[in-house]
């Protein structure tokens, strides 16, 4: 139980602190980019960065994942300094599509409902 608590205690910071790392990147296509989530594994050696998709089309997306993988140095670095860690768990950023297929989804069920009360 307390190793879950100091995972979940891990991704918190980050999910404060990358946003604030990507905003001092020089590329205006990616300082913008919103950080929807962020799941540490369980030995806080990796993380998944998950970015909002909503503001993007997918060639914009192929272009930051591409730069903001070439700069996790530096993202990794300035989590490290703003905690005062010894390491950052090596970071992975990927696109998360499941909030527009839940609401296709929605939308469906929606349509099936008027459907069936009429």
């Amino acid at each position: 139980m307390d190793k879950s608590i100091k995972l979940k205690r891990v991704e918190s910071v980050l999910r404060e602190l990358i946003p604030e790392a990507i905003s001092t990147l020089s590329d205006a296509k990616i300082n913008g980019t919103p950080v929807l989530e962020v799941r540490c594994s369980r030995g806080k050696y990796d993380a998944e960065v998950y970015l909002d998709p909503s503001f993007s089309t997918p060639e914009e997306e192929k272009y930051i994942v591409k730069h903001l993988s070439q700069a996790s140095a530096h993202i990794e670095n300035y989590c490290k300094q703003a905690e005062g860690w010894y390491r950052c768990p090596k970071l992975k950023f990927i696109f998360d599509h499941n909030l527009e297929k839940i609401n296709k989804m929605e939308d469906l069920f929606a349509q099936i409902n008027k459907e069936l009360n009429k």
